[in-house]
């Protein structure tokens, strides 16, 4: 069947890969193109980006959490209908699980849904030499599937000169440049984007660079490449339904927004129903529910605001103590302490419903890919099931819990984590639900 797509990479982060995909995506709507967005890897916030732009939710595929057939189930059920997909690759093309390896990379995602790639190449204070480069990528794998590349911060006097050298010497289309935008530059947090919300301006920003690409990027080789990808078989799968429909309520707002799209989808295929709350900005919990979800996020940057707060904070304490049905990952985990440190360190009251604090650190913790299986009995999961996860946080807690053990693939860092019992998960640690759907499947069967 075909699926018209196209996959944005680069030879490592920084590039602005995500810049220009976010540009490409609004060029193409601009164009009254209906495109769909995707991700390659765990992150979170450069889907919000594409979801800003297109009005539309972006997903994140990854050869890590899921199998080839699940992989090419996630794109070919999402992409379905739309005239072009444009996934955003991860890091350097070839980066992979424990930096070694090609496992998870964007190279592997492209082989999985045979898509074409444009290379980005960040060619600032680079000149001839940006022929080499492109030259080692396309050839470390003679089956790199790289199509065509795209030249950023690049002088419109001299890529006229460059680009033919690149296209004689390598036979490779090169289909643009952007120069050095300043007025569309988005700040980092972390190592990651800040959230679209808080940047100002932001889609007047992402427009201004649509029109520069109208002017410098051949948009129509672009979706010319996309068109003639290779046929791709649409994978079907019949969903595990509940015999009851629980309602989840799902903590949604400044503070709690880090949510793959498609755990929420897996959810209510199964027959949940999902209401979202603000734990910032509603006094109560909503009536009448199942179970709850505190996701991941910035609660950090809200600190005071959350912490004043009393009823929600009450209503939350009382529904983890009596050992209701509870997520909480990373910033949702956090939240449920005694006491949690914003940016400056300062510590505010929080749910309690986890004796200790969270605190501030000034380092990525446990950084990366882990594979999770249980300790215990009392748990989501049998125990020899396991699920896997991610985790990217600079905070850390001095209760970290010990139900489930968490091994790092290709490392031999592991450690014990996680707050759970048959009803509760409440760690550091996101998970994929699609890495094995029993874990939340098991979930929302306690829910009622």
């Amino acid at each position: 069947m075909r699926f018209p797509r196209i996959m944005i990479s680069a030879i490592s982060s920084g590039s602005g890969k995500t810049l220009i995909t976010c540009a490409i995506l609004k060029a193409l709507k601009n164009r009254n193109k209906n495109a769909a967005a995707f991700k390659c890897g765990p992150d979170y916030i450069d889907p919000m980006f594409h979801k800003k732009i297109l009005k539309t939710p972006s997903r994140n595929l990854d050869t890590y959490f899921t199998k080839p057939d699940t992989t090419r189930y996630l794109f070919t059920r999402a992409s379905k209908g739309y005239d072009i997909s444009v996934i955003e690759g991860v890091m350097g093309y070839y980066d992979g699980v424990g930096g070694i390896s090609e496992w998870g990379s964007a190279y592997e995602l492209s082989k999985t849904l045979l898509a074409p790639v444009i290379l980005v190449i960040n060619a600032k204070g680079m000149s001839l030499s940006v022929a080499a480069v492109i030259k080692g990528v396309m050839e470390f794998r003679t089956d790199s599937n790289i199509s065509g590349v795209i030249l950023n911060q690049v002088s419109g006097m001299f890529y006229p000169e460059l680009k033919k050298v690149i296209e004689e010497e390598l036979h490779i289309k090169v289909l643009g440049y952007l120069p050095n935008v300043r007025d569309c530059v988005i700040e980092s947090r972390h190592l990651g984007l800040v959230l679209p919300d808080e940047i100002v301006e932001i889609e007047e920003k992402i427009e201004k660079l649509a029109q520069y690409m109208e002017e410098t990027i051949d948009i129509d080789a672009i979706v010319h490449i996309a068109d003639h990808a290779p046929e791709l078989k649409e994978e079907l799968r019949k969903p595990v339904r509940l015999r009851n429909k629980p309602v989840i309520a799902l903590a949604y707002d400044e503070a709690f927004c880090f949510y793959y799209e498609d755990n929420l989808e897996l959810m209510k295929e199964m027959g949940a129903e999902i209401i979202l709350f603000s734990p910032l900005h509603d006094e109560n919990l909503p009536d009448h529910i199942d179970g709850l979800i505190l996701g991941g996020g910035y609660p950090e940057l809200y600190a005071s605001q959350l912490s004043k707060n009393q009823t929600m904070l009450l209503q939350i304490k009382n529904f983890v103590k009596d050992n209701r049905p509870v997520i909480a990952e990373c910033g949702g985990f956090m939240y449920l302490h005694e006491t949690m440190e914003d940016n400056e360190a300062k510590a505010y009251p929080m749910v309690g419903a986890i004796e200790g604090k969270a605190y501030k650190t000034n380092k990525l913790g446990r950084f990366g890919y882990i594979e999770l299986t249980p300790n215990q009995t009392d748990s989501l999961l049998a125990k020899h099931q396991s699920v896997k996860g991610h985790e990217f946080h600079y905070f850390d807690s001095t209760n970290c819990g010990q139900a489930y053990h968490a091994k790092k693939p290709m490392r031999k860092r592991e450690w014990d984590c996680i707050h759970g019992s048959q009803m509760q998960y409440m760690g550091f640690p996101h998970l994929y639900y699609y890495s094995n759907p029993e874990f939340i499947y098991n979930f929302l069967s306690k829910c009622k």
